[in-house]
Order: C-alpha cells, then sequence, then structure tokens
C-alpha cells in the first residue's frame, strides 16, 4: 500500500493511505448533501459541508481509536506492533506476532468493537444532552453515535476476518495452546481485506469497519 506517515501514538507508526482520501470524499459529499440536510434541515450549505468535514474527520479518528486499541493491548501483551494504516475499506494494525493464548487473542479482538461501542455511547449521550437543541453539534454527535455503535455491532460478527471471528476462536481455542498448535492466521481483520507479509512472523491485522 502508497501510505503516508503522519505520526506516533505510543511508538506505533500511523499511517493513511492515499485510497482513504476516497472514503473521506465520500462521505463528506454524502453528509454534506444527503444525510445533515434531511435529519437537520434549515441551516446554509456552508455549514452542512462544514459538518460533513468535521464528521469524516472525527469518523477517522474514531476508526484510529478502534485499531489503537487493538494495538495497545497486543502491546501490553508482549507482542511487537509495526504500525496501524488506515485506507479505504477502514484500517489494519501490523502486529508482527501471533497472540500466544487464548486469553491474549480474546482481550485483543474483543477491545476494538467494545471501543467502538463506547464511542457511540458517549457520542449518543452528547446528542441527547443536547436535545431539544437540533444545532450543527447535536447533528454530529447524532451521526457519531450512530456509525460507532454500527461499526462496533458489525465487528462482533462471528466470522473472519472480522473482530467477531477472532473472539469465537478464542472461545473455542483449547488451552494450554501456543501459536504453533493453531492454524496461523495471516491477518487481523475488521472490516479490511486481508493483506499478506513476507516476514517469517505472521502478521496480525485488526481492521474496524464503517
Amino acid at each position: 500500500m502508497r501510505a503516508w506517515t503522519i505520526g506516533r501514538i505510543a511508538g506505533i507508526r500511523i499511517r493513511v493511505d492515499w485510497t482513504w482520501s476516497i472514503i473521506f470524499v465520500l462521505v463528506t459529499v454524502s453528509l454534506a448533501v444527503g444525510y445533515f440536510p434531511v435529519v437537520f434541515p434549515g441551516l446554509s450549505a456552508g455549514v452542512y459541508w462544514g459538518l460533513g468535514v468535521v464528521s469524516s474527520l472525527l469518523l477517522f479518528a474514531s476508526v484510529l481509536a478502534h485499531e489503537l486499541a487493538h494495538s495497545l493491548v497486543a502491546i501490553r501483551e508482549g507482542l511487537p506492533v509495526e504500525s496501524i494504516t488506515l485506507f479505504v475499506f477502514g484500517g489494519v494494525s501490523q502486529i508482527e506476532e501471533e497472540p500466544r493464548t487464548a486469553a491474549d487473542e480474546f482481550r485483543m479482538a474483543i477491545v476494538g468493537p467494545a471501543t467502538s461501542l463506547v464511542l457511540g455511547g458517549i457520542f449518543l449521550g452528547v446528542y441527547l444532552a443536547l436535545l431539544p437543541a437540533s444545532g450543527p453539534a447535536a447533528a454530529v454527535a447524532q451521526y457519531l453515535g450512530i456509525i460507532n455503535l454500527a461499526l462496533g455491532a458489525f465487528n462482533l460478527l462471528p466470522g473472519f476476518p472480522l473482530d467477531g471471528g477472532r473472539v469465537l476462536r478464542a472461545i473455542l481455542w483449547a488451552p494450554p495452546a501456543t501459536c504453533g498448535a493453531r492454524p496461523a492466521s495471516p491477518l487481523w481483520s475488521a472490516r479490511a481485506s486481508p493483506s499478506s507479509s513476507s516476514s517469517p512472523a505472521s502478521p496480525c491485522s485488526s481492521a474496524a469497519t464503517f
């Protein structure tokens, strides 16, 4: 992937692939032209476009938070994390080793959707706190609450490459298993398509979907 490093968080490189711009434009346009004018009518076109841009940036931050949660738990479990890359389908955490135990995999998998669900609850709480006002802040909070709850729920579906598939495998993975005692899984993915790596260690990638 052709991606640019935009910074580091907790020593993890944060990268943005050029394809993310596609999602940024599509989300911004759909919100400014379709969603916000219908849900919160009566505002100016400039306000709608501003809301679209702000919401897209906060969506970016929400996906990053989902991926960062996976990566921070992986680091706590002693697994090296190379980077987090955001791209057209969401995000992927480049974790250089497989989880060593079922408990490690469960914690690493569940924390992403849990983060999205918590964010969704916070944003909806802000939206409800702002009612009965229907201004720009309420519009953005409502959208981000809905999208984060949907993101968390979708990623809990019990199928690969979603986080829910990892959770299910961890539950079915009988201890004391080790990484070498089960089939290697090339990626952690929740909304992202699998990618390959030429490194000896099998990478795990985790992606949040939106």
